[in-house]
């Protein structure tokens, strides 16, 4: 069985990134069972339909060709994360972010999806592309978890909030279709988690908006969430935290097998603290660890 592991972020985090695919071939004893990076999800700066987390920035679009490319060649999708809650139907023709579809559809990256009107275009225009349901929909409904994990959708990335429900979890049908987010910074239940969404989708259309009439970048939204700031280990406490115990044991015992780390916008420290915790075996974690932090921290370049 495959542990197949979405992580972030292919610009934010492209050298780590990098880096641990190739410790990972290099040294493939030191993780755990047969762990695979299926996927690095982010989006690219100034996509107006980049959604969960805000992303502004310079922009070379040979970049996003060089970044497509690297981690196309190690056989690892790069998932965009094309969930704006906001977009209005004059942001479908957005001519950068359907450029940046056209570069991706090559039958091997992905999309993660939340507007039905997105998704729709994304399926006549890029066929070859493979749509991920987003968590969030925050669908908690348990019969409508169903009805989605039924859709054609290559995953469906679970509602956080169903993480420990093992009586839910069970009796889920297509299990190696579901995906869990198994570090969750945020708090259960929630009652900002939506509204969180909206900023940053507004924010990106405030980005979007000034950018195309030649202004400056546009501040985003100010939403306070101290969550955002936690460390790992300040998380691993949290109802709703799957360990690597768990993964390894009872999640993989009832049949799941695609697991999401999250951290786009957190350092690189901290996201390969997260690599080393879920992914590398324990006998081996500080000298991974302490491997690649010092290739993390030398001058080299992909480019």
């Amino acid at each position: 069985m495959n542990y197949n592991y979405h992580i972030p972020d292919f610009v934010r985090h492209f050298r780590l990134n990098l880096i641990l695919a190739d410790y990972m071939k290099r040294f493939p004893e030191r993780f755990r069972g047969s762990v695979r990076i299926a996927s690095v999800y982010g989006s690219f700066p100034n996509m107006v339909w980049n959604g969960g987390r805000y992303l502004a920035g310079p922009f070379d679009v040979r970049i996003m060709r060089e970044i497509l490319r690297q981690f196309n060649s190690r056989g690892i999708a790069c998932r965009l994360t094309l969930t704006n809650p906001l977009l209005e139907k004059r942001h479908i023709d957005d001519p950068f972010c359907n450029a940046v579809m056209k570069a991706a559809d090559n039958g091997m990256n992905e999309a993660i999806v939340m507007s039905p009107m997105l998704e729709e275009h994304i399926r006549k225009n890029f066929p070859n592309m493979k749509l991920t349901s987003s968590t969030c929909k925050e669908i908690r409904d348990i019969n409508k978890l169903k009805s989605e994990l039924e859709k054609d959708y290559s995953l469906v990335v679970l509602d956080y909030n169903f993480n420990n429900n093992f009586e839910v979890l069970r009796e889920l049908p297509h299990k190696e279709k579901a995906e869990l987010l198994i570090n969750p910074c945020c708090t259960p239940d929630c009652k900002r988690r939506g509204e969180h969404y909206k900023s940053v989708g507004r924010s990106q259309i405030t980005l979007t908006d000034s950018l195309n009439k030649g202004g400056k970048p546009a501040e985003p939204e100010s939403f306070e969430c101290p969550c955002m700031l936690k460390s790992l280990y300040q998380t691993t406490d949290s109802p709703l935290h799957i360990s690597p115990e768990q993964i390894y044991g009872e999640y993989s015992d009832m049949g799941f097998c695609n697991f999401k780390i999250e951290g786009r916008s957190v350092p690189d420290i901290n996201v390969l603290e997260n690599y080393v915790y879920y992914m590398v075996r324990p006998e081996w974690r500080n000298e991974a660890r302490l491997d690649m932090l010092l290739r993390l921290t030398r001058e080299h370049k992909y480019f």
